[in-house]
C-alpha cells in the first residue's frame, strides 16, 4: 500500500514538473496591428511595444501597419485570424468600423487585446487604454485661462467613428467652450492625425484668417503639422497650441515655446501595460481585463523631464 502511494506521489510530481516545464517553455506569437506607422505616436507605441516584449522572451510579437485605412486594417485582423496567431492586439483606426472584425478575434478563440482606443462591448475582449475625455480636459482647463478674449481659434480633430477623437472633442466642447462663449472658431477639420492633412488645412486658415489665437488640436502630430505653416510668420508670433500625446516633437515644440501644452500619453507605460496583460492572457492567469494609464499635463515648467525621459528611451 505505501509503495503505490509512493508510486502515486512520485508520479503526480513528475506531471507537475512536466506541465510547469511545457508552460515555461511555451512561444506565443503575438499580431499588433498599429494604426498607421506614419503617425508619430502610432509609431512610438509600435517601437515600444517590441522593446517591451524583449522583457518577455516567450512571447514573439510581429507588428503590421494598417496605414490609417479601415478596409487594410480589417484585412490584417482577417489575416492575423487566419494565421492563428495567439493574441492579436488591435490599435483601431476607426473603432466602430474595426468592431466587427475585433469581434470575429474572440469569436475564433483568439485572445483580443485594442489599446489607444479600446473598442468598448466586446465580451472576452481586454483593452488598455487611457481617459481621453481627461487628457483633453487637463489642457482645455489650461487653456480657459490663457485663451485671450474674443480670441479666433482653429480645430483639428481625428477620425470621426475614432473613440479618442470623439471624446477629446467633446471634453473640449465642455470643459472650454461652453465655458467661452466669446471665443470664435473659424475652421475645423478633420485630419485622421495626420500631420500633412493638418498642415494643408492650416495653410488654408491663415490665408483666409487675419488672426488666429490658437490651435486646438486632439493629438500632438495634427497640431506639429499646424504649427510647421506658422512658425516662422511672425503675425502668428504669439499663437498658443495644444495638443495630446507628450511625443517627442511636441516635447521639443514646447521647449521651444512653439507649442503650449500637451498632455503625456507615455507610449512606454502603454507597451509596459499590453505586454503584462498579454503576458496574463496567455498564460491563463485572466479572462478578460481592462486598465488604463494616468494623463499628466506637459508645459514648460516640466517638459526638461518629458525630454529626459525620451532620451532615456533612447528615442531623442
Amino acid at each position: 500500500m505505501k509503495r503505490s502511494l509512493l508510486f502515486l506521489v512520485s508520479a503526480l510530481l513528475l506531471f507537475s514538473l512536466f506541465v510547469g516545464s511545457t508552460l515555461a517553455s511555451a512561444q506565443y506569437r503575438v499580431a499588433y496591428i498599429a494604426r498607421a506607422q506614419g503617425d508619430s505616436f502610432a509609431a512610438w507605441l509600435a517601437n515600444s511595444i517590441l522593446e517591451e516584449a524583449k522583457k518577455y522572451p516567450q512571447i514573439t510579437v510581429q507588428v503590421f501597419d494598417g496605414q490609417a485605412d479601415s478596409f487594410h486594417q480589417n484585412s490584417l485582423i482577417e489575416n492575423a485570424i487566419v494565421n492563428e496567431y495567439d493574441l492579436i492586439i488591435i490599435q483601431p483606426h476607426d473603432g466602430e468600423a474595426q468592431r466587427p472584425y475585433a469581434e470575429k478575434v474572440v469569436e475564433a478563440g483568439i485572445h483580443l487585446i485594442t489599446t489607444n482606443a479600446r473598442i468598448d462591448g466586446i465580451e472576452g475582449g481586454s483593452s488598455v487604454d487611457a481617459d481621453p475625455y481627461m487628457q483633453a480636459a487637463v489642457v482645455a482647463r489650461l487653456a480657459l485661462e490663457q485663451v485671450p478674449e474674443n480670441a479666433n481659434v482653429v480645430v483639428l480633430t481625428g477620425p470621426p467613428g475614432n473613440f479618442h477623437s470623439i471624446e477629446r472633442r467633446r471634453a473640449w466642447d465642455i470643459e472650454f467652450f461652453q465655458k467661452r462663449p466669446d471665443v470664435k472658431i473659424v475652421g475645423e477639420q478633420i485630419a485622421n492625425w495626420n500631420k500633412d492633412e493638418a498642415m494643408r488645412y492650416m495653410e488654408d486658415w491663415v490665408q483666409a484668417n487675419d488672426r488666429i489665437e490658437a490651435i486646438i488640436s486632439m493629438n500632438d502630430n495634427m497640431a506639429a503639422g499646424a504649427i510647421e505653416v506658422i512658425k516662422d510668420d511672425p503675425k502668428f508670433k504669439n499663437m498658443l497650441a495644444y495638443g495630446v500625446d507628450g511625443t517627442i516633437e511636441a516635447a521639443l515644440l514646447i521647449k521651444d515655446g512653439l507649442m503650449t501644452a500637451t498632455t503625456l500619453q507615455s507610449a512606454y507605460e502603454l507597451a509596459e501595460r499590453i505586454l503584462w496583460v498579454s503576458d496574463l492572457l496567455l498564460r491563463g492567469e485572466v479572462f478578460e481585463i481592462h486598465t488604463d494609464i494616468g494623463n499628466p499635463v506637459i508645459t514648460l515648467e516640466n517638459v526638461d523631464e518629458v525630454i529626459e525621459m525620451h532620451r532615456r528611451a533612447g528615442n531623442l
